[in-house]
């Protein structure tokens, strides 16, 4: 392991699970958390003893609940590493995870410390550890769409800085930040790679300013 990007034979067989509605982890995308439940506060603590490695995954609410009283999650989550912890005078953890690597859920591992755990596949995402070189996606597209779709949600943002982001952290930024229905935020979680990502993306953000268009005129 070479700083904070690890080898594929360096990724673990099991990671805890963090389940968080509308929330999406991206290879190389940068996300900040609040922790203050025990149980996560317990996970977190394990993790920062161990490999800090966090799998990040939304419940899925088209599936029926667990046995256990636990929600039914999303088969496909992406781990994230914490890069940054801190804790507070009120016993909450403020961290920030940076995206490692995609995976699928093989099956839950009993545990004793409140949070879940599950037996990971990381195979079929195994190039998310390499940046892509070869990017192809239709930028000029993608910006227009997003200036449209910004000025129709009433956001603000930096376009200096977008114009001059690399291809990957912008599509990355902007699928993470944006607020997405969560089946939207999955589907962008599996898209094949970064074209395909950008190509979704794209999609979206032109249907939500013309829904949010349309809703105007009504």
């Amino acid at each position: 392991m070479s700083g904070f990007d690890p080898e594929f034979e360096d990724l673990p067989a099991s990671l805890p699970i963090f389940p968080l509605t509308g929330v999406l982890m991206l290879p190389r995308g940068r996300l900040p958390l609040n922790i203050f439940e025990p149980r996560y506060l317990n996970m977190v603590a394990d993790a920062m003893g161990g490999n800090r490695m966090i799998g990040m995954i939304q419940p899925s609410e088209a599936q029926a609940e667990e046995s256990e009283g636990e929600p039914a999650v999303y088969t496909t989550g992406c781990a994230g590493r914490i890069t940054h912890f801190e804790e507070t005078e009120d016993n909450r953890f403020i961290l920030s995870l940076r995206g490692v690597c995609r995976f699928r859920i093989t099956e839950e591992v009993p545990t004793t410390r409140g949070y879940r755990r599950c037996a990971v596949d990381w195979t079929p995402f195994a190039f998310d550890l390499t940046k892509p070189e070869n990017t192809n996606i239709n930028r000029e597209r993608l910006v227009a769409a997003v200036r449209t779709y910004f000025t129709a949600k009433g956001l603000e943002a930096n376009w200096e800085a977008i114009e001059k982001a690399k291809d990957e952290y912008l599509v990355t930024s902007i699928a993470m930040l944006c607020p997405f229905d969560p089946p939207e935020k999955q589907a962008l979680l599996e898209a094949e790679d970064l074209a395909a990502r950008a190509e979704l993306l794209t999609t979206i953000v032109e249907m939500a300013a013309l829904d949010n268009s349309n809703s105007v005129l009504q």
